[in-house]
């Protein structure tokens, strides 16, 4: 009898003859880059560097697209977002050593955000790896126990016939979820070397189901279209799954009021008449969520944010979708189900019953109405103006990428994001540096929309050398510095600690006449201003800078005012 996989595995005559006569001229870099085409990738990311000179050599015969950022790290920030983005496995190429310790943070942040990035670095040749200190310029005692404990997983290759299984392999780890960076290293002489086997032209890697188990989504479904109060937090894991409509469906079902996490932003619509919006930072919003009698938590760990800094004390049944095993029932006992939130939520939804509920959306109108009085007690309106400034100017399918920042801090709870998968920040690791270079990586996902990155002027300092990227590839983004004279946000909480603030002030450039000399547009704007100036840079092919110089300041995150 002839089984399918017997037919897939005979090559074509086709197969065989181009099999039996690769192409001249080629090197084990070209095994790198033949593989990612076959994975399906179209853009890589990185810096060259001596020892990754072969996979860089090889790019010119490829169709790969290569965009080259000035910074290892911000190179890593574009790769997470262009992940986040379109849902594939983003290429990072690094060099060995310093090349590749410097992308550390950025692959912090894409663990902890769940962005599928894959980072292939070289590695010093052959002959020197085993232990010893041999010398080599770059050389680590273990290059990749520097990683082990950042990405999902580390895969090593040390001949040419393992690059294409090593590079498939990690790609589909890194598109299983939960999705996330992981990690390749392949030595100098390997990349180098002639090679004679044949070219990679299909390969396959399909990301592993994370399917939840029957039991416990009927127990869950159970529990939810009987329960007197459900409510929802949706996190990350939504985002990631693409599962913003099965959540909207559910929730309507149930009747259940929705809390997006910060990372979860565009998990469900900020209007919606059962949106709690994100006011994950509020006593009021605390108090909601503790006196649900079934909560259902979604793609999310309810870490130190989304727990209102640990003060978060559920009294009813919660139940934990989280296809991260590691963070099931890590801050509260649940009903812990290990799935991608795509597949629960199908699962609930073909089993829970309609639940009417007419005091839902009224009691989310309470809520908010609160939650609006509590901060106009605290007279921000500066914050809020700002914020509403760049929402009306930003288009609404546009995404933002916004770094470690006061103004980004007031995003997280306060912004509309108009859409799934379109608001996007450093929450996860909470690096600086990520704004700018992550919006360069969107905007090379997707030219047909402009982007904008919004960091404070500590934080653009990260990032500055970016400017030269912006430019050569003419990436549609625009860059909004709050300029507040330092580290505005370290200054609060210094200053509300000690009394006075220490090794937060800055000296900075002219933002906007060092823009101009990179060959960016720069204006300098108000807050009266702000919504013109940032709306007609947006509306301008290419990369631009608005600068805004402000001193903001942060609402008091659980005072009941």
């Amino acid at each position: 009898m002839t089984h399918d996989h017997d037919l897939v595995l005979r090559p074509s005559a086709a197969q065989t003859e181009a099999a039996l006569n690769p192409p001249p001229g080629r090197n084990g870099g070209d095994l790198v880059v033949e593989t990612l085409c076959g994975l399906g990738a179209t853009t890589v990311f990185g810096l060259p560097g001596q020892h990754a000179l072969g996979m860089f050599d090889a790019l010119r015969r490829s169709s790969l697209r290569y965009i080259g950022l000035r910074v290892e790290n911000n190179a890593g920030f574009a790769a997470d977002a262009y992940g986040r983005i379109t849902g594939e496995a983003a290429p990072l190429l690094l060099s060995t050593g310093p090349g590749a310790l410097t992308s550390l943070a950025a692959l912090q942040e894409a663990a902890a955000a769940s962005a599928p990035v894959l980072a292939i670095s070289s590695q010093i040749p052959t002959a020197g790896l085993g232990g010893g200190r041999h010398g080599y310029l770059h050389e680590l005692p273990d290059q990749q126990a520097s990683f082990r404990g950042v990405v999902k997983s580390v895969h090593t290759v040390r001949t040419q016939s393992q690059i294409p299984s090593a590079i498939a392999a990690a790609w589909e780890s890194a598109l299983t979820a939960p999705h996330g960076p992981v990690w390749v290293e392949i030595p100098q002489d390997v990349l180098l070397a002639e090679t004679h086997l044949p070219q990679v032209t299909a390969i396959d890697a399909t990301p592993e189901d994370v399917v939840p188990r029957p039991e416990l989504t009927a127990l869950a479904a159970h529990l939810l279209s009987s329960a007197a109060r459900p409510a929802i937090i949706a996190g990350g894991g939504v985002v990631r799954s693409d599962a913003s409509g099965k959540l909207r469906s559910l929730a309507e079902k149930l009747n259940a009021p929705v809390v997006t996490t910060f990372g979860g932003k565009g998990a469900f619509p900020w209007t919606h008449p059962l949106s709690l919006q994100s006011w994950l930072e509020d006593q009021h919003t605390t108090d909601f969520l503790e006196d649900a009698d079934v909560l259902l938590v979604v793609g999310s760990g309810l870490g130190e944010l989304s727990s209102n800094y640990h003060t978060f004390k559920p009294r009813g049944r919660v139940v934990q979708i989280e296809a991260d095993l590691g963070k099931l029932e890590s801050n509260h006992p649940a009903i812990g189900i290990h799935a991608d939130a795509r597949l629960a939520l199908s699962a609930l939804l073909e089993t829970v019953e309609d639940r009417p509920d007419p005091t839902a959306a009224d009691r989310v109108r309470t809520l908010l109405d609160r939650v609006g009085e509590r901060i106009a007690a605290q007279e921000l309106t500066l914050e809020q103006d700002v914020l509403a400034s760049v929402r009306r100017a930003l288009p609404a399918t546009s995404p933002s990428f916004w770094d470690m920042t006061i103004l980004a801090y007031w995003a997280w709870s306060a912004f509309d994001p108009r859409g799934k998968n379109t608001m996007h920040s450093a929450q996860g690791a909470g690096g600086l540096g990520y704004g700018f270079p992550a919006a360069l990586g969107a905007a090379a996902a997707d030219p047909t929309r402009p982007v904008l990155a919004v960091s404070g002027d500590g934080g653009a300092l990260y990032s500055i050398a970016e400017l030269a990227t912006a430019r050569q590839y003419d990436l549609n983004v625009t860059w909004l510095i709050v300029d507040d004279g330092g580290y505005g946000i370290l200054r609060e909480y210094m200053t509300d600690a000690f009394g006075q603030a220490t090794a937060t002030e800055l000296t900075r450039p002219d933002y906007v006449a060092l823009a101009e000399s990179f060959g960016v547009p720069g204006i300098r704007t108000t807050p009266e201003t702000l919504e013109e100036d940032l709306a007609k840079a947006l509306a301008s092919p290419g990369p631009s800078v608005v600068l805004l110089p402000a001193v903001l300041r942060m609402f008091a995150p659980t005072h009941l005012g």
